[in-house]
């Protein structure tokens, strides 16, 4: 099922786990996005949440005045929290991860944040539906990425390359280590292996 933006699959977050990630958020001041569609939705201003807009070019996160208003405007594809990496390592990543008991899969792709997204949701998963429509066999693609939420992908792929400058986890379960994306890591492995 393709629709008119050329969507094939969309899983929504349990609104329980929303409901609990918000709570948290309000009560702790840490900031956290819920992404829907095209809509960034968060509790309070924050200076880490405008650097989700400026560095990551996320659309400008909306304010919403409550938790319920939060909940009840838009269905929630994923969450993050941002953090300190510390705060991220010590309090936010163990807690999620068991307080999500199993109704969500607690990942990072980058030190400085937490993303909560539904269970059996990947890059590796979204790549396959992907597949599956198209007729093409993991034996045909090459992957490359540098976060833990890229690992299922590169397992997937024929070819997974994670960039020197990734996470322990991801470079373990790749087979190329390339350049650091600060070395134009993904241009240099298309050009290396792609061509």
């Amino acid at each position: 099922m393709v629709d008119r933006v050329g969507k094939f699959f969309r899983s929504n977050l349990d609104l329980s786990v929303c409901r609990d990630a918000c709570l948290y958020s309000w009560e702790h001041k840490v900031p956290l996005i819920a992404f829907s569609n095209d809509r960034c939705l968060t509790l309070f201003e924050h200076p880490l949440v405008d650097s989700l807009h400026t560095v990551y070019h996320e659309p400008k996160a909306e304010i919403m005045p409550s938790v319920e208003d939060l909940l009840s405007a838009v269905d929630i594809q994923k969450m993050i929290f941002l953090d300190t990496a510390e705060g991220v390592a010590t309090n936010l990543r163990p807690f999620w991860s068991e307080a999500t008991g199993g109704r969500a899969n607690v990942v990072q792709a980058v030190p400085d944040m937490l993303e909560i997204v539904p269970p059996g949701t990947s890059k590796g998963s979204g790549v396959k539906l992907l597949l599956d429509h198209l007729g093409i066999t993991a034996k045909e693609v090459m992957a490359i990425g540098d976060g833990e939420n890229d690992i299922e992908m590169l397992e997937l792929a024929s070819l997974g390359i994670a960039l020197s400058n990734g996470s322990e986890k991801t470079k373990a379960v790749a087979n190329v280590i390339g350049a650091s994306n600060d070395e134009d890591g993904v241009a240099s492995a298309i050009y290396q292996y792609a061509f």
